[in-house]
């Protein structure tokens, strides 16, 4: 594989991180900046909203510069939005930072999946883009929970701190190792992609899928402590549980979906639902918990990741686009799932499980008929 996908997949770690990082910072940062913990969590909130509008606009309004000057100035966007809310004492231009931050995070993205399947032969885009999510993964086991650690022994000034400096490197290599190449396709053309099925299809199978895996990520907290009555230092070994398993799982489907795409989602689709609902049955059972929160975070992102490398493959004669494609269908299911799993914390904190599985069936149904999925995914 060659080296910049390993430094896109740096950036991505960075961003991954600074992404999921404020669950364990809220309460010290509403304390310093004077506001309430539920006003705080707007930070989250305008992070996900700047991702979902920020991939096609910002891949949109940059898509006739070369890939290397767009990923550093969205690099460095990023990188500078960290350092000002690093050293902000007001809580709306922190609120903006995060804005700015999502919308430099879901244009570098969109633009690093296209110039990371650029970089290698059509046959190994799924092994590629399992490298740059591998970033996403890795954020989850080790970028979250080491800034929350850091944030609890300095402050959580010292994690946007951190996120800023990784930035760093990354930006430095790919300034060295990153072709400064460009291919120029009329918009037009590019956005005539979306009105064709198959390319629609996947791009709302990998929303589904996403929708479920964030619903339930996002309130696994009160399934930890209420349902399985574990008490709250529970909470991170199940999250970094999840994240070991979404990494084994990018990994291994990442070497199977360039071939038998096809297979991966037929088999692990299943499973992923059949999970779901092992997981509503049995979560007041610790060891079963355990044992299905790395299993269903391997099951979630094969499936997801693979589908979302269809997505590339589909849209491959709209090369500026299709990056912004495949994170659009990823953050419309991350900001959808946890919206619909909240309602489903009315029956109860397994509900958001429960809501995954459904989620997950309605994908499938979608996908099953006339083997349809087996077509698009071939």
């Amino acid at each position: 594989m060659p080296l910049p996908v390993y430094l896109l997949a740096l950036a991505v770690f960075a961003m991954g991180t600074s992404e999921f990082m404020l669950a364990g910072l809220l309460p010290d940062l509403a304390a310093d900046l004077g506001v309430s913990v539920a006003t705080a969590g707007l930070l989250t909130t305008a992070f996900a909203a700047g991702m979902v509008v920020g991939a096609p606009l910002t891949a949109a309004l940059a898509r006739r510069r070369p890939p290397r000057a767009t990923l550093l100035a969205f690099l460095g966007l990023f990188l500078a939005a960290h350092v000002i809310g690093a050293v902000t004492d007001h809580f709306a231009v922190l609120l903006a930072t995060r804005v700015v931050a999502a919308l430099a995070n879901a244009g570098f993205l969109a633009v690093a999946l296209t110039a990371a399947a650029a970089l290698v032969a059509p046959d190994r885009k799924g092994r590629a883009l399992a490298v740059l999510l591998g970033g996403t993964t890795i954020a989850t086991i080790a970028g979250v929970p080491g800034g929350a650690l850091l944030g609890a022994l300095l402050d959580w000034r010292a994690t946007f701190w951190a996120v800023a400096l990784l930035c760093v490197p990354a930006a430095l290599g790919l300034l060295r190792g990153l072709p400064d190449t460009r291919e120029t396709h009329g918009l037009r053309t590019e956005l005539a992609a979306l009105r064709r099925p198959r390319l629609l299809l996947v791009m709302g199978l990998g929303a589904l899928v996403n929708a479920a895996t964030f619903g339930a990520f996002t309130y696994i907290a009160p399934v930890v402590t209420e349902t399985a009555g574990l008490g709250a230092l529970w909470v991170p070994v199940v999250l970094v549980l999840f994240g070991a398993g979404s990494f084994t799982g990018v990994t291994v489907a990442g070497r199977l979906s360039d071939h038998r795409p096809g297979r991966v989602v037929a088999v692990a689709g299943p499973l992923l639902l059949l999970g779901w609902c092992a997981l509503g049955l049995l979560a007041a059972h610790p060891a079963a918990l355990l044992a299905l929160a790395f299993t269903q975070g391997a099951l979630a992102f094969a499936v997801g990741s693979t589908l979302i490398a269809r997505v590339l493959h589909e849209a491959a004669d709209a090369p500026t686009m299709a990056g912004s494609y495949a994170t659009a269908a990823l953050n419309v299911g991350a900001a959808a799932g946890p919206v619909l799993a909240a309602f489903a914390l009315g029956v109860g904190p397994a509900g958001p499980l429960w809501a995954a599985a459904v989620l997950v069936a309605a994908a499938l149904l979608i996908a099953v008929p006339g083997r349809r999925v087996f077509t698009v995914l071939r």
